[in-house]
């Protein structure tokens, strides 16, 4: 099932997609993840889609990327495979959801565009081994971990060019019932297809990921662990639209933009 978070009449609300409309629940997100039975959710109106705005699907306390996670991605780089993971954080505060536009900022003249599967994390986790891991994962959703690149290379460290706010545009939703392991992997600009491989390629997976990251920090319901992107990373200019794509899930739309964020799309 798709669940999401959408703002109505001035009001946020949680809700699964059927029948493409959006069936209002009374319960909270994570709560809501562990009821498969639909019949068991408290019922209320179904709305069109196109009359609510989605918000993020769920307010982490923490996004933690992965980098250099895709196969093909380290080819196209000519680089080796890490022995283990390469971890860096985005703030809380860079979050944004489907429809926001995303803030070019001045300081950057390289604003890159990185499609991501996102884990989001449905119980406080600690020590995890990898055998229990999906334990943890209340569902996927998609990612975009925005990135100023030439800030990237300038600093020598990644933080400020991660944490922009509008930098990690997430969702629309998030899917609990997904094969994450074979699933195409896609983002487009404009229409033109610049991001195009399968979950597959990942160098490690969502189990090795969530378990390696519990025996650093402790995560708490509603995390986002970002799986890594795959090849064709590049730059966006002012007044382009992204379309980030993840298959059982569906698609992530952003535009950019300099001015203030409001949801445009």
């Amino acid at each position: 099932m798709k669940f999401l978070r959408y703002e109505l009449e001035n009001r946020e609300k949680n809700g699964i997609l059927i029948n493409g409309g959006v069936l209002e629940i009374n319960h909270s997100l994570i709560e809501a993840l562990k009821i498969f039975d639909i019949e068991n959710l408290e019922k209320k109106k179904v709305y069109p889609l196109e009359e609510v705005k989605i918000l993020p699907p769920v307010s982490p306390s923490k996004i933690i990327c992965v980098g250099l996670n895709y196969r093909d991605h380290a080819m196209e780089l000519n680089m080796d495979l890490p022995d283990e993971p390469i971890l860096f954080l985005k703030p809380a505060s860079s979050v944004i959801g489907h429809g926001y536009e995303i803030i070019y900022p001045p300081q950057s003249n390289q604003v890159d565009y990185e499609v991501e599967l996102a884990v989001i994390i449905s119980k406080k986790a600690k020590n995890v081994q990898t055998v229990d891991a999906l334990d943890y994962v209340a569902g996927y959703s998609i990612l975009n971990d925005v990135t100023a690149r030439d800030l990237q290379q300038k600093d020598g460290q990644w933080t400020r060019s991660k944490s922009f706010d509008t930098f990690c545009p997430l969702g629309p939703w998030i899917e609990n019932d997904l094969d994450y392991g074979n699933q195409k992997i896609s983002l487009r600009v404009n229409d033109e297809l610049k991001q195009n491989s399968n979950t597959k390629n990942m160098i490690f997976s969502v189990e090795e990921l969530l378990s390696f990251i519990s025996h650093i920090m402790t995560l708490q319901p509603g995390d986002v662990i970002a799986t890594g992107t795959p090849p064709g990373v590049g730059s966006l200019s002012i007044g382009d639209v992204v379309d980030a794509s993840i298959g059982g899930i569906g698609v992530l739309k952003n535009k950019i933009t300099s001015n203030n964020m409001r949801s445009v799309l």
